[in-house]
């Protein structure tokens, strides 16, 4: 896209906005190309939307990202390093290490016309994405939050380990339409029974603050709380072969489902399809049309 087709695009409102940081992501061959907002950008695009993404990185990490999103209008605020992350395993463990971050995303890096997307997911990574973001956003987008980069935290080593949600992250989950996590995000797979306790009690307090809660759960589907009920919409079975990135797979897929007229649970069901395709491959590879997932599964 020359410079003067990617200003005249960036004047136009998108079908779905993401924010959010593209990441570097180093593996035993070398780094590829990560993020939430990577993958949620990828799977918004097969689904045949405009999409325009508000990212940050450096000049390597942005050119990357151009060639693998040819199809969505980024604006990428500069950054000397771009996030990077680092998974290091000891004795079966996992340890994620955060090696460098990026620059912060406020409101005010969004071009004017992409506030007003009728579809936005705030798709954090690191606390990039300033949560005023949420207010700045028109009354009429369908905020989706998918807020595992607000549970994060590093120390000097760059080890990360989870955290509670700040206040103004709290203040703006109350404001948006979905939120889609994992337990792992909080902490509560493999803790202790009284962990995984707090993580309930903590989860349902977040039910009554926002319409729609959704916890994803791999290859068992995903538990929906809305409507003051909880139920579990079971998964698609897949061939594993890289389950990076599902979760975003999923996240996206589940808020514009919900745009486009599903109920919760559809909008759930479509997004596990997504989801479950989305791991036959190496990152962004296997992720499929929504049609093509449909199609597979029989929906």
């Amino acid at each position: 896209m020359t410079s003067s087709s990617a200003q005249h695009f960036a004047h136009a409102t998108p079908d779905a906005l993401i924010i959010g940081h593209v990441t570097r992501d180093l593996t035993p061959n070398g780094w590829r190309l990560g993020g939430a907002a990577y993958y949620a950008a990828r799977a918004a695009s097969l689904r045949g939307l405009s999409v325009a993404a508000l990212t940050s990185a450096d000049g390597e990490v942005a050119a990357a990202a151009r060639a693998a999103l040819p199809g969505v209008t980024l604006r990428i605020v500069p950054a000397d390093v771009s996030t990077t992350f680092e998974n290091v395993y000891h004795d079966g463990a996992r340890t994620q290490f955060l090696r460098a971050v990026a620059s912060p995303l406020r409101a005010q890096d969004i071009p004017a016309a992409w506030l007003a997307a009728p579809v936005a997911l705030l798709a954090p990574v690191a606390g990039e994405v300033d949560p005023d973001i949420v207010a700045a956003l028109s009354p009429v987008t369908r905020v989706g939050l998918a807020p595992q980069g607000w549970l994060r935290a590093w120390d000097a080593s760059g080890a990360v380990q989870p955290v509670p949600l700040e206040p103004a992250g709290r203040e703006a989950l109350s404001h948006c339409q979905a939120v889609i996590l994992s337990r792992d995000d909080l902490g509560g797979n493999g803790a202790s029974p009284a962990a995984r306790q707090r993580v309930d009690t903590m989860l349902g307090d977040w039910a009554g603050d926002v319409a729609c809660l959704v916890i994803t759960r791999g290859w068992e589907g995903a538990e929906v709380w809305h409507d003051s009920r909880r139920s579990l919409v079971p998964g698609f079975p897949a061939r594993e072969v890289d389950p990076t990135g599902a979760g975003d797979v999923f996240a996206v897929t589940f808020l514009c489902a919900l745009a486009d007229g599903s109920t919760p649970e559809g909008a759930a069901r479509e997004a596990n399809a997504v989801a479950a395709c989305s791991v036959e491959g190496e990152g962004a590879s296997a992720i499929p049309t929504p049609a093509a997932a449909r199609g597979r599964f029989g929906l």
